[in-house]
């Protein structure tokens, strides 16, 4: 049988400093639900070294959903946590969940239209999360953070030209408008965000 897993060499790279985040807020027993899970190697990590009762990896690309069951299907312990992988387009609602303690993207508003994110912001706002979590590159106050952030911007842009590094400030006020609290922002490597809310 041929392998369908997908490999994400920058999982290796954020997986602890993103895990030591999630720590903070993530509690016994919880149902976490990840929108865009990708390759799904952070779907077993985070599900085999958190104490979740449930982690529902997503995607809408079938090729991903593939390579998520995948990695569960090798990795010991995942199976006895993670679900089969769900197709989930954040435009199309409802979402085929029907509740979530967390609610976690990982690199998804820059590569995306930006009424992606605030389709991310509604939709997880009708499962009323204790958490919602966001992690990737943000401008702040109008400006790239980084010369690698702004150069990373422009070639997203010159591969779609509605995705781009997104204004950390208006996704703040999507989140407000949505009825999320800001919870906790957090330096991570790359120059990257964690960036948390509370519902």
């Amino acid at each position: 049988m041929p392998d369908a897993r997908r490999f994400a060499p920058a999982t290796e790279r954020n997986r602890e400093p993103l895990l030591a985040v999630l720590a903070r807020h993530v509690r016994p027993g919880d149902g976490v639900l990840e929108i865009a899970s990708g390759t799904g190697e952070h779907a077993v990590y985070f599900a085999t070294h958190l104490p979740v009762a449930r982690w529902q990896p997503t995607d809408a690309d079938p090729g991903a959903r593939a390579s998520i069951d995948a990695w569960v299907a090798v990795t010991p312990d995942a199976a006895a946590k993670v679900a089969p992988a769900l197709a989930l387009d954040v435009f199309e609602r409802p979402w085929p969940v029907e509740a979530a303690d967390v609610v976690l993207a990982v690199n998804l508003i820059h590569i995306a239209p930006w009424e992606a994110t605030e389709a991310l912001f509604a939709g997880a706002a009708e499962l009323s999360p204790r958490v919602l979590a966001l992690y990737g590159p943000f401008r702040r106050g109008n400006a790239h953070t980084a010369p690698s952030n702004e150069a990373f911007d422009q070639w997203l842009r010159a591969q779609d030209p509605r995705w781009g590094v997104r204004d950390l400030e208006a996704v703040l006020a999507v989140a407000m408008h949505n009825g999320f609290d800001i919870l906790e922002i957090v330096q991570m490597p790359a120059n990257n965000l964690a960036v948390l809310f509370t519902g």
